[in-house]
């Protein structure tokens, strides 16, 4: 489900995803089984829910709908499905590891990921979600233009898979959604890489055109310099945030960079 700017045709704002092939992609790609535990926010009728409980997970409904909310729970009793009336930006997120598969609403994008991207002590196994098509460009941007999605891109792969045509909701809103599709990546960053990471991420930020070698210096890192390869020569707001990642992970575990004794 995912909530637009309201219309007099359609006041609530509401959105639904009623096209079978996204979903199936998405349910599909999150390889799903029994023992795994997933978070369908905004939910709505349980157009997801019903696809993910399939699978054999464990399903928490996330819906602030009053209609919805009774409405699922009527459909899913007896299924591995808990229904959670609630707002997803506040409902509580789960201490294990979980994943995420929904529609969500468009305006909510950003304090979704912020809450699923922001803390690194989150057990986020993957997340699959249908947002705003320009959201989705800006995220998965090589160089994000602010410091928070800048964090997200560093420790996570933001993946554009595909477009998805306002036809395939109903009604349709004014805009194209996007499949946007989050992975950890495969080398995570412990305690010290995160704080290194932060600092460089700060650093680069505040004097984005700033050349890369003075950023380091300063950090006292210049020795991880050959780490950024052709970044290495540039502005310090032009490096991509993984190669900032492999700076922070290197300098956390005192490694010297590639050609360096």
């Amino acid at each position: 489900m995912s909530r637009a700017r309201s219309s007099s045709s359609n006041p609530s704002g509401i959105h639904l995803l009623t096209d079978r092939r996204p979903i199936r992609e998405l349910v599909r790609a999150a390889a799903l089984g029994p023992g795994d535990l997933v978070i369908d926010f905004g939910a709505g009728p349980g157009t997801l829910t019903g696809p993910l409980a399939a699978t054999g997970a464990r399903v928490l409904a996330v819906e602030r709908d009053d209609g919805f909310a009774r409405r699922l729970r009527g459909r899913f009793a007896g299924a591995p499905v808990r229904v959670v009336h609630g707002d997803l930006r506040r409902v509580p997120l789960p201490r294990r590891e979980f994943s995420v598969v929904a529609s969500i609403p468009f305006g909510a994008s950003t304090a979704l990921l912020r809450r699923l991207l922001g803390d690194p002590a989150l057990a986020l196994r993957g997340a699959d979600l249908v947002v705003e098509w320009g959201f989705a460009r800006r995220v998965t941007a090589t160089v994000p233009r602010g410091l928070e999605a800048a964090w997200w891109a560093a420790r996570f792969e933001l993946a554009l898979r595909r477009r998805i045509p306002a036809a395939c909701f109903t009604p349709a809103p004014s805009v194209d959604a996007a499949y946007l599709r989050v992975r950890p990546v495969a080398e995570p960053l412990d305690r010290r890489g995160h704080r290194a990471l932060r600092e460089l991420l700060r650093a680069a930020h505040a004097r984005p055109g700033a050349p890369v070698h003075r950023v380091l210096r300063e950090l006292g890192g210049k020795r991880w310099l050959p780490m950024l390869g052709e970044y290495a020569g540039g502005p310090a707001g032009e490096v991509p945030p993984p190669r900032w990642a492999a700076v922070a992970r290197g300098m956390a575990a005192g490694e010297p960079g590639p050609g360096l004794n």
